[in-house]
């Protein structure tokens, strides 16, 4: 599962660089102040989870089913909570319960990957 994580999180990586230069470039005089602050905010959490899938890929050969769950929770969190936010900004539409599922779940996330620094692997 190392490299699905690793993979995962080149993706994100990738695609936040992308959401960075189109809310810095693309997008400032299509959007009002407040939107275009959501999308930035968006694009920071899933630039910082990004880094956290890579390291829980690097992490994941050591440190046991905890590890494989928070990439698991981290990856669907970001598609939940970053795709729920774009989806407002972007496209109108409103997912109203689906972000605040993917914040938990990028919390879980940083819990099971805590977790997993703490309990001994055989």
């Amino acid at each position: 599962m190392d490299r699905i994580w690793i993979g995962f999180g080149a993706v994100a990586g990738l695609t936040a660089v992308a959401m960075a230069a189109a809310a810095a470039h693309g997008l400032p005089d299509r959007l009002d102040p407040a939107a275009l602050q959501m999308l930035r905010n968006a694009v920071q959490m899933q630039g910082w989870h990004a880094l956290a899938l890579l390291f829980t890929g690097m992490w994941a050969p050591r440190g046991g089913r905890l590890v494989n769950l928070a990439g698991a929770a981290f990856t669907l969190g970001l598609l939940l909570f970053c795709g729920a936010v774009y989806s407002l900004v972007l496209a109108g539409l409103h997912l109203a319960s689906v972000a605040p599922i993917g914040g938990m779940l990028l919390m879980l996330g940083w819990a099971l990957l805590g977790l997993s620094a703490l309990r001994r692997t055989q």
